[in-house]
């Protein structure tokens, strides 16, 4: 049987038009916290490439470089995930990004390590046993580790009881979302790490109704309801989101967790 992570790529397309991306200031506050561009960076579950858009900026530009030099310089920027349909959206929209179809768990980070790791939107997907010690191996003395996620709510409060009612309507099992910033006591609680920090942006993301329909098709929770069920569900929140005049409108929450590998 397929593993959870590996099932985003059924809807590779969806997740990479409607998911949406990272703002840019999540980039000047990792610079800021890591000192400058690194050298090289690693990103572990990119997906179809949402933050590897903000991420490939962080670091050095390239310097010259000639055609026979091609494949003995390493990466600047290499993704790792574990889905081959994702991978490989990821890598036409990124030509000039490393793409590795691995899980973390096994993938080998290179002997001397990378001075930042960054994972956006799939910390919990990581084995919850080994994904800090993993991380903190993989970085060297005194690298950043960045972590971000998004969390969706919604601006307007009747929205928001509307559309839970809707998805409740269909099915009734609770999905009990974690605290925004578990990642950070996860990190922190680890004992790896120093200089462990927090941050949330927030913003407003309107959607129509189908966009809406098209992004919680590309959730978890729905890709692993049955397909009946599945449309069961789209139909009762796009009553819930028309009868709002057909807009529903984000509280887009994105938290940041930064930490340092001690020196």
């Amino acid at each position: 049987m397929a593993i959870m992570v590996e099932l985003f790529g059924e809807v590779a397309d969806d997740y990479d038009g409607i998911r949406p991306g990272y703002p840019t200031a999540l980039a000047d506050t990792i610079l800021a916290y890591h000192g400058g561009p690194p050298a090289r960076l690693v990103e572990v579950g990119a997906g179809t490439g949402l933050a590897t858009a903000l991420l490939r900026d962080l670091v050095h530009p390239a310097g010259p470089s000639s055609p026979a030099a091609a494949g003995t310089v390493p990466a600047r920027v290499t993704c790792v995930e574990p889905d081959a349909r994702m991978a490989a959206v990821l890598a036409a929209r990124f030509p000039d990004v490393e793409v590795v179809v691995a899980r973390f768990e096994q993938w080998s980070p290179p002997p001397a390590g990378v001075p930042l790791l960054a994972c956006a939107l799939a910390w919990h997907w990581l084995d919850p046993a080994t994904r800090n010690r993993r991380a903190h191996d993989a970085l060297t003395p005194g690298g950043t580790l960045a972590v971000f996620a998004h969390r969706y709510d919604y601006v307007d409060p009747a929205q928001s009881a509307a559309i839970r009612a809707a998805f409740e309507s269909v099915d009734p099992v609770p999905h009990h979302d974690r605290p925004e910033d578990w990642f950070h006591a996860d990190i922190l609680g680890s004992g790896l790490f120093t200089d462990v920090r927090s941050s949330a942006l927030r913003r407003p993301v309107p959607l129509t109704t189908a966009q809406y329909q098209r992004l919680v098709g590309t959730f978890s929770p729905q890709l692993r309801r049955p397909p009946r069920q599945r449309e069961r569900v789209l139909a009762a929140v796009e009553a819930a989101v028309d009868g709002f005049g057909g807009t529903v409108t984000l509280d887009l929450r994105t938290t940041l967790v930064l930490a340092r590998r001690p020196a």
